[in-house]
């Protein structure tokens, strides 16, 4: 991390504090004691105590930036071609975004892991800032350059940003709340698309032709700018603290050689880790089809801003369904593992052959491109707007669903802070990958078709290849000390007052056993 560690201090003793149960009966129950400090002085928020450097106030925290700087970016590139009515300029600068994303983030788990998750994720923001901008001079100038430039840009720093917040989002829980703790940022991160999208569509509303309006990139200028500023207001990793007294597991004293030599220990150590590449590699592909060559080429300016609303509330909807299922207490989490990836089978069989019904019967790209192509409006209703209406809030659903899941099985196999940063950069890197060969092919302006098949075929078949390792690799739980090989730390550092009295407990009778088997 940039600020050094503090020496590791031995964990304070456990308060004691009465509470009442369901019975009405009174017990004390332990209580781990909090650093002093404003970081940890407590509140309540709905009967439950929260404290600023705790992992759901952090968590909270970085959903928000990624509110205003994503979620932004998400309800612009949603009205396909970033709100113009030539995608060319989009098309460019997201195969340039991509490109730079695939190569930065593939390495940023070891930057991230160095300078911190404050500085990198605030750093990771600017990059939207500028991006937003470039559309906003488009409009004017028609600077494509500028737009590709800056799209470039925003590669580098969405890199670092995701690496960032994925870190965070399966590291800081503890075991049985990572899909929560993932529904609940997708949730607030989505509302930020969901509300970016309302402004187009309140702005565009009489607007059946044409880009979108000044007004609507400066709306997003400034949310942004906003979001790239709160980043700064996160603590460090080493400064947050669990509800059972433990901490983020990290390195004490990082530096550029032990983080990139961290970054290929992630896959040494765990070879099979690359079956899950292609389905890193499929999570993004989507949504060229579904923005680009749906949405964008399909409808008119305000039916698309109607439709990217919906799939942004579609995946609001996915991310609390799926994300709870996942931590559903009634079953092993292996148990969970199999289970899911049973559903995303049926949800890519089934979505995505209500996808080919609308598909086939779809005019061509060289149709849509004529001068005289009537797009399609809302107030057409019945099989030209309703049925592709729910086809794009269920491609939105499933989305959510895609993602919760990649998310919760990294978050399955280790509870390490410094590997799940190796594990997001690994995901984020090649998902851009993916997302850059088919930014590139919607650009050299393959058939409809071609995008549609190309990305059905490519979801079924990073499921099959993915299968091994979350039929066989996910375990109930990951033993501390498996996590701390992957750290100078010990569990003394880590583990809090309980775990740090429970290990040692532990050690003491596997010595005793030992013993006995000695005599």
């Amino acid at each position: 991390m940039a600020d050094e560690k503090q020496p590791a201090v031995a964990p304070a003793p456990d308060a004691t504090r009465e509470v009442t149960s369901k019975d009405g009966s009174h017990e004390e129950v332990n209580t781990p004691t909090r650093p002093p400090g404003w970081m940890y002085k407590g509140f309540r928020v709905f009967g439950h105590e929260l404290w600023y450097a705790s992992p759901l106030v952090q968590l909270l925290l970085v959903a928000l930036v990624c509110f205003m700087c994503p979620g932004m970016y998400n309800a612009l590139s949603g009205l396909g071609g970033g709100g113009q009515v030539d995608h060319s300029a989009q098309d460019d600068a997201s195969t340039a975004l991509y490109s730079t994303f695939a190569v930065v983030a593939f390495f940023s788990g070891s930057i991230a892991n160095k300078l911190g998750v404050r500085l990198t994720l605030s750093f990771g923001g600017l990059g939207y800032v500028i991006y937003i901008a470039s559309f906003l001079s488009y409009n004017h100038n028609q600077n494509h350059g500028f737009v590709v430039f800056a799209g470039a840009l925003l590669g580098v720093c969405a890199g670092l940003l995701w690496t960032a917040q994925g870190t965070i989002m399966m590291s800081y829980p503890t075991e049985d709340m990572k899909g929560r703790y993932i529904s609940w940022f997708w949730i607030i991160f989505n509302l930020g698309a969901v509300i970016g999208s309302l402004i187009p569509l309140g702005q565009n509303i009489h607007k059946v032709a044409g880009p979108v309006t000044d007004g609507t990139y400066v709306g997003f200028l400034v949310l942004t700018l906003i979001g790239a500023i709160l980043a700064l207001m996160l603590c460090d990793v080493d400064k947050v603290q669990r509800e059972d007294g433990s901490k983020v597991i990290m390195m004490k004293n990082p530096s550029w050689i032990t983080e990139f030599k961290g970054l290929f220990e992630t896959i040494t150590s765990a070879p099979w880790v690359v079956l899950l590449f292609p389905m890193f590699f499929a999570s993004n592909t989507f949504y060229t089809y579904q923005s680009n060559d749906m949405n964008g080429s399909q409808f008119n300016t305000r039916t698309k801003a109607l439709n990217n609303t919906l799939y942004w509330l579609a995946q609001i909807f996915g991310a609390v369904i799926i994300g709870y299922a996942l931590d559903f207490a009634g079953a092993r989490r292996s148990v969970r593992a199999k289970g899911s990836f049973v559903m995303l089978i049926v949800l890519t069989m089934a979505i995505w052959g209500g996808g080919y019904a609308w598909q086939k019967d779809q005019p061509t790209r060289e149709e849509t491109a004529e001068k005289d192509f009537v797009t399609v409006d809302w107030t057409d209703g019945g099989k030209k707007f309703v049925g592709p209406m729910f086809l794009y809030m269920f491609y939105g659903f499933y989305d959510a669903a895609w993602q919760t899941c990649i998310y919760w099985y990294m978050g399955a196999l280790s509870n390490s802070g410094r590997k799940a940063a190796n594990l997001a950069g690994f995901y984020k890197g090649i998902q851009s990958a993916g997302a850059a060969v088919f930014w590139r092919l919607d650009g050299l302006k393959k058939p409809f078709d071609t995008m549609f098949g190309a990305t059905w075929g490519l979801l079924g078949g990073a499921l099959l290849i993915a299968a091994p390792v979350i039929w066989m690799k996910i375990q109930d739980t990951v033993p501390l000390e498996e996590d701390l090989k992957f750290s100078d730390e010990t569990v003394a550092d880590v583990a809090g007052a309980q775990g740090a009295a429970g290990q040692a407990q532990s050690e003491a009778v596997g010595a005793k056993e030992t013993a006995k088997e000695v005599v």
